[in-house]
């Protein structure tokens, strides 16, 4: 009889609604890939495309952090229903996995870890050998998962998505304001009012009053209304306006470098927190679940590790923010967690009328809210609304949280609040990392580096091309090995007050070059209200909101030559042939020429010779003043990089080809003939 009773328990617990899960995997597509080619010790991967079907019931506790939860339509047994698409990378037997999953969170629908992991060409279907690289991740032995999780993507180039249901009110569509902001750099007469080339929320009432457009000439600068018998909802076809919900159309033109804002009325905002929902219970499903259609037997995935580039990176840290890191069931999901260029930001991920692919630059997708308090894992209490928060400690129990590696780029502290992380809320005193946590600056890189040779783009300078992709595969490694086995990873390496590497942006003393222009115009992050109801219900009321004062903001210090003194410095700026900066101004084509561009870097070389040096009155040695030749160069590189091995940033097998690229650098600024021998 208790056995009886037990097996009915057993039975009903499986059967709960409370417990949210993945109710179906539906696949479209298998394929061996490279014809079947051996990754090493892991053999041959197969590549698994399709959707997973979810349930989710509100009740449960770790639901209720989904904004739109309790507005949700639902199924017969109470539950939301929603699906994701997916494409998944395994060994084809799991025996020779290495036990981790990498969850790779798509870039606006994009697969980036194997271009950042395994050097590879990005493609969204990976098919040929370019697009695999050199199989890094593969020869690991990990299991590799892309999984969809936003809403508005554009449907092209095979992007990644997630199809959540619409939020209604006892049937009745909700309304709400929604803010669309751009600058354009040629005169046009309409625009688009989502971000980028993304699916937008449509005006729900073209005539409502609440309809307001206006334009600024600066970030801070105060908004002027435009009549609002100058514009409409239209988009120009075969030169005239005609009618359309998703632009903003202004009779006389919209003007390059100025800031103009829409605010409108829009309708059925779908449950955009079901993205996240969506990621945890896949993850949870394949740690904890066996899986006949994917071929994952139960047990073969014993640890998880979430990757996020850029947006991604900040959808971890909401992620975590908000608590998604514990799934229904009370379990850790992810065990590791690499949030790449996110910088001090979150998203807007889990509120309502979120709108997923608008961040925040220096001149671009302003106060939107990304760059918002909290910013450091543990809690501060910010002095001037009285709010106390965390990261970590928002909504996650400490033996919920993962181990953490947030990576930056040098652009992130001048973009992205980066320092906040660190630092107090005034810029005044230095935070240690929690520890479960560590942080890691790339010196003198850009938000990704650029190609090889470097050109220029919406910069005055050519794009830093300073690679940091060999040190994210060394702390990948690193990350896999701390929550695996216990081994303590790198320190950290980002700016200090302490130590005078983490200053103003008003402070830099950048050494005068010839044809470079300095701008002390570092984004800000800025103390935002978006009404009452944000913080506790997702909703927003205030648009655009009240902006109160700006944040402590610092930026890492330079040596002489302009390059950063904190941070991992890579072999190339170890021992350097020119200036890397995080940052790079506006040329007069794409912005305001004294603002921050967007994302990018500056490659600014040395003279080649003394004589060259003095000719331009550049205050930095030339390279003949440095090196003797070309082998003393790529010596002294050399020990940069073993340097870097030894201390765990890097691994020793990439280390002849960071030679390799070093000698390619020499080559294309001096040539192949070696430079004069005679002054070192």
């Amino acid at each position: 009889m208790a056995i009886l009773l037990r097996s009915f328990l057993l039975l009903g617990i499986l059967a709960s609604p409370a417990l949210s899960r993945v109710v179906r995997i539906e696949i479209q597509k298998k394929a061996d890939v490279l014809d079947g080619r051996s990754f090493g010790l892991a053999g041959s991967y197969e590549a698994l495309t399709g959707k997973a079907h979810f349930a989710v019931h509100p009740s449960n506790s770790a639901n209720r952090i989904i904004a739109d939860i309790d507005n949700a339509p639902v199924n017969q047994d109470g539950e939301v229903e929603f699906s994701a698409e997916f494409y998944i990378l395994r060994p084809k037997d799991m025996a020779r996995a290495n036990g981790a999953v990498l969850c790779d969170i798509p870039n606006r629908g994009n697969k980036t870890m194997l271009s950042m992991f395994n050097l590879a060409r990005g493609s969204n279907s990976p098919e040929s050998k370019e697009h695999f690289g050199d199989g890094f991740l593969m020869r690991n032995g990990y299991t590799l998962l892309f999984m969809g999780w936003q809403f508005d993507p554009p449907h092209n180039n095979a992007r990644l998505r997630v199809y959540p249901p619409t939020a209604s009110i006892n049937g009745k569509p909700i309304r709400g304001l929604v803010r669309a902001d751009f600058v354009v750099t040629d005169r046009v007469r309409h625009h688009i009012l989502s971000d980028r080339d993304h699916i937008p929320y449509e005006v729900a009432d073209p005539r409502a009053k609440e309809n307001v457009l206006t334009v600024r000439d600066s970030i801070t600068a105060p908004r002027h209304t435009i009549p609002r018998s100058k514009w409409k909802f239209a988009q120009v076809k075969a030169g005239a306006p005609v009618a359309d919900n998703a632009y903003v159309y202004l009779e006389e033109g919209f003007e390059p470098d100025k800031i103009y804002e829409v605010v409108y009325v829009s309708q059925d905002p779908p449950l955009v927190g079901l993205g996240p929902a969506g990621v945890r219970d896949m993850i949870s499903y394949l740690k904890h679940s066996a899986s006949e259609e994917l071929g994952i037997p139960g047990g073969s995935i014993d640890r998880a590790h979430g990757f996020g580039v850029s947006q991604c990176g900040r959808f971890l840290r909401t992620f975590l923010y908000y608590g998604f890191n514990e799934d229904e069931q009370h379990r850790k999901v992810f065990d590791g967690v690499m949030s790449h260029v996110a910088g001090g930001g979150r998203g807007s991920f889990n509120h309502r009328f979120a709108q997923p692919s608008r961040d925040a630059h220096p001149y671009m997708n302003f106060f939107h809210p990304t760059d918002i308090f909290p910013f450091s894992d543990e809690p501060q209490k910010d002095p001037e609304t009285g709010i106390a928060d965390g990261l970590l400690t928002h909504k996650l129990k400490p033996e919920f949280w993962p181990k953490v590696f947030y990576t930056n780029s040098a652009y992130e502290y001048w973009g992205r609040a980066a320092s906040l992380i660190h630092t107090t809320l005034d810029g005044k005193h230095d935070i240690e990392p929690l520890d479960n946590t560590r942080a890691y600056l790339f010196s003198s890189t850009q938000h990704g580096p650029a190609g090889f040779p470097p050109k220029t783009s919406i910069g005055q300078q050519r794009d830093n091309p300073m690679n940091f992709k060999w040190a994210m595969r060394g702390l990948l490694s690193a990350l896999d090995r701390w929550v695996s086995g216990g081994t303590t990873p790198p320190p950290s390496q980002y700016p200090r007050i302490d130590d005078g590497s983490a200053v103003s942006a008003e402070e830099m003393s950048f050494p005068k070059i010839p044809g470079v222009s300095y701008s002390s115009l570092v984004h800000k992050a800025y103390r935002a209200d978006y009404g009452p109801e944000f913080r506790t219900k997702g909703i927003v009321i205030q648009e655009p909101p009240k902006i109160g004062s700006a944040f402590g903001m610092l930026v890492p210090a330079i040596d002489a030559d302009g390059n950063d003194r904190a941070g991992i410095r890579l072999p190339e700026l170890e021992v350097p042939l020119a200036t890397y900066t995080g940052w790079n101004v506006f040329n007069a084509k794409s912005g305001p020429t004294r603002e921050i561009s967007s994302m990018k870097g500056s490659y600014i070389p040395f003279a080649r010779t003394a004589a060259e040096r003095k000719a331009n009155g550049d205050p930095r040695p030339s390279i003949e003043e440095r090196y003797r030749n070309r082998e003393h160069y790529l010596g002294l590189a050399a020990n940069a990089a073993l340097k870097l091995v030894d201390e765990g940033y890097l691994l020793g097998e990439d280390v002849p080809e960071i030679l390799r690229k070093a000698r390619e650098h020499w080559d294309y600024l001096v040539g192949e003939r070696e430079a004069p021998s005679d002054s070192r």
